[in-house]
C-alpha cells in the first residue's frame, strides 16, 4: 500500500509529508483514547501539538512511537516512506523516532556521559558527544556527574542529548518545560531551534502553550482525542477566541 504523503498535507507546504498520520485511532484497554486523528509533518518542521489535560496528546505521542499502549486499532503513520503503523517501537527507535518522555527517565547509578554512551551501544549512532558536549555545553562540564543529580533543567538537556546520541529524524518531546524556570525554558527553546536547523523533525507537546507555538512552525489542536485545528503557530497566537475555546489562553 503506498502512503498517503499527499491527503493531509498543509496546503501552504510544497513538499511532500515527512511524517502522516492517516485516520488514527488508538486505545487503552477499550478507552477510546485518539479518535480519527490525521495530520501532516514537513521535515525539519516543529509542530505544537496542544490542547487540554486528556486530549490525547501524550497518547499520540506514543502512538507515533510506537509503544503499544495505547493499541492502535485503525489507520496508518508514515515516516519518510516507511510504514510506522506496521512495526514495533524498537522498530520505530531504529527508523528514527525518538520519544522523550515527560519523566525524562534518566538511568540513575550512570553519569551523564554513560547515559548518552548507554544510548549509542546499537546502531544507528547518531551524534557525537562532542558534538552533543558543543550544543550542550552544561552537559560536557558535568559529564562526570551522576545524571540523576542534575538540576531539572540539565536533565531535561540530558534526556533531548541523549535522543540525539542515536540517528533521529523525528524527536518528540512530551512536556519538555514543565517544572523549569523561565530562563531554563527559554535556553531549551533556543536549543529546539538549532535542533531544528539540522533538519530534524519536532512534535513538542506543552502545556505552556504560548511558548510552544512561539517556537513552533504549525500547531494542531486536540479535543478529547480528534483534531479541531490544524494549521500555523502564528494564526494560533493570533486568535484568542481559539485560545480560549481550546487551550483556556
Amino acid at each position: 500500500m503506498n502512503a498517503p504523503f499527499n491527503k493531509h498535507a498543509n496546503n501552504a507546504a510544497t513538499s511532500p509529508a515527512f511524517l502522516s498520520l492517516w485516520e488514527v485511532e488508538a486505545y487503552y484497554g477499550e478507552s477510546y483514547i485518539v479518535q480519527n486523528i490525521s495530520f501532516s509533518i514537513h521535515e525539519g518542521e516543529i509542530l505544537a501539538l496542544l490542547g487540554r489535560n486528556g486530549a490525547g496528546k501524550t497518547s499520540t505521542l506514543r502512538t507515533i512511537a510506537r509503544l503499544g499502549n495505547p493499541e492502535l486499532r485503525h489507520g496508518e503513520i508514515w515516516l519518510d516512506h516507511k510504514p510506522l503503523h506496521e512495526m514495533k517501537s524498537h522498530q520505530a527507535a531504529a527508523a528514527g523516532i525518538a520519544l522523550v518522555p515527560e519523566d525524562r527517565r534518566i538511568i540513575a547509578g550512570l553519569t551523564v556521559e554513560e547515559n548518552l554512551q548507554l544510548a549509542q551501544i546499537a546502531p544507528p549512532k547518531g551524534w557525537s558527544l562532542d558534538r552533543i558536549y558543543d550544543l550542550f555545553p552544561r552537559l560536557g562540564e558535568r559529564r562526570k556527574q551522576e545524571g540523576v543529580t542534575l538540576s531539572g533543567g540539565e536533565q531535561q538537556m540530558l534526556a533531548i542529548a541523549r535522543a540525539l546520541a542515536r540517528d533521529i529524524k523525528v524527536l518528540l518531546l512530551d512536556e519538555p518545560y514543565e517544572g523549569l524556570a523561565p530562563v531554563i525554558v527559554q535556553e531549551i527553546a533556543k536549543t529546539l531551534g538549532v535542533i531544528r536547523d539540522q533538519g530534524i523533525t519536532t512534535v513538542i507537546v506543552e502545556q505552556n502553550a504560548v511558548a510552544a507555538l512561539k517556537l513552533a512552525d504549525r500547531a494542531v489542536i486536540l479535543d478529547t482525542g480528534s483534531v479541531v485545528f490544524d494549521g500555523s503557530a502564528a494564526e494560533v497566537l493570533e486568535n484568542s477566541d481559539l485560545r480560549a475555546q481550546y487551550l483556556a489562553i
